[in-house]
């Protein structure tokens, strides 16, 4: 496709609605400098000069959707704590609902990165991860079912916290067949996994490990061409999705569909900065563009570009479609 052709798709994501089930999370950054050695220990002393929360995990796919242009909502677990109460408060300041946020009876999930000298020092977690309990899982299945009809794409974003979980993807495999034989509208539905849980993507439109995360997946180390293709037929054959996007870093992505031949996709990355957060730029990108009528193919490039804005920024970040239309080969 034209690059042209491929702005016109980014034009579309203003009229898509994506709905993102999945672990919530605060990205918490410390940032600060470091000068010396501590005499307690050998660890650097950092001297903190400013914080920051910013949304997390599944949150952050809404926030990259929204920041692309597009519309959504968050279906998710926070605490009854400040931290449930900052993540609420940052969806609306993004203009979306809360509805779907559920209030459940563990902590919210916090990740705290201390950066100094634009490098990470260290991270700690605070999280109490399993399923959720049975009265938590009906208030999530109620949102569910009451509104996915409602949006054009579905996106999990599964961090092996226990909100994506068996029981979920069953109701919710259940929830899209009835909205089918109702009114028509096949949902895609695109998951960002963890290979921990891959038996519970039976049937997904199009799943987006990392090139580490597909080796564990289906078994198959990945070294070449040939043993990245037997892994993306295997995970394929395994679960019945209809296309495996597998991120390879600098290597750029790989697309595979039932039927068709491999797409390899060059990475646009000039400069690479931090990571943290890519995948969920790939994962709100591809969605969106699947929800506005996209191929899967168009979807995946327009998502490798996407991916190389943001690995060229420090912590979570996103990127916008004025970015993104910028990246495109051709702009002035």
């Amino acid at each position: 496709m034209s690059v042209h052709s491929l702005r016109k798709l980014v034009s579309r994501f203003s009229s898509a609605r994506v709905l993102v089930i999945g672990d919530i999370i605060v990205d918490h950054f410390v940032w600060g400098t470091v000068t010396r050695i501590s005499p307690e220990a050998p660890v650097p002393v950092v001297n903190v000069g400013r914080e920051e929360l910013l949304l997390g995990g599944s949150s952050n796919v809404l926030r990259n959707i929204i920041s692309l242009g597009g519309r959504g909502a968050i279906c998710g677990l926070i605490g009854a704590d400040a931290m449930g109460q900052q993540i609420k408060d940052l969806v609306h300041d993004l203009g979306a609902d809360t509805d779907g946020i559920v209030c459940g009876q563990r902590p919210t999930t916090v990740k705290t990165r201390v950066v100094a000298q634009g490098q990470q020092v260290v991270r700690f977690d605070r999280e109490q991860t399993g399923e959720p309990s049975k009265p938590t899982y009906n208030q999530l299945i109620e949102y569910l079912e009451q509104n996915v009809d409602t949006f054009d794409a579905i996106m999990v974003s599964d961090y092996a916290k226990g909100v994506v979980n068996e029981q979920m993807m069953i109701r919710l495999r259940q929830i899209l067949d009835d909205v089918y034989r109702q009114s028509g509208k096949k949902l895609p539905l695109i998951v960002d996994p963890k290979p921990a849980n891959m038996h519970c993507f039976v049937g997904a439109t199009v799943i987006t490990p990392n090139h580490h995360e597909a080796g564990l997946m289906s078994g198959i180390a990945i070294h070449d061409e040939h043993t990245l293709l037997a892994a993306a037929h295997h995970i394929i054959e395994d679960i019945g999705c209809e296309a495996v996007l597998i991120t390879r870093g600098e290597a750029g992505m790989a697309l595979f569909q039932q039927g068709q031949p491999m797409v390899t996709i060059p990475t646009m990355a000039k400069e690479v900065y931090d990571v943290t957060g890519a995948g969920d730029t790939v994962a709100a990108t591809l969605a969106l563009g699947l929800a506005s009528g996209c191929s899967m193919a168009d979807a995946a490039a327009l998502a490798n570009y996407a991916a190389g804005i943001v690995v060229g920024k420090v912590g979570t970040a996103c990127v916008n479609n004025t970015e993104l239309e910028k990246a495109l080969p051709g702009t002035t």
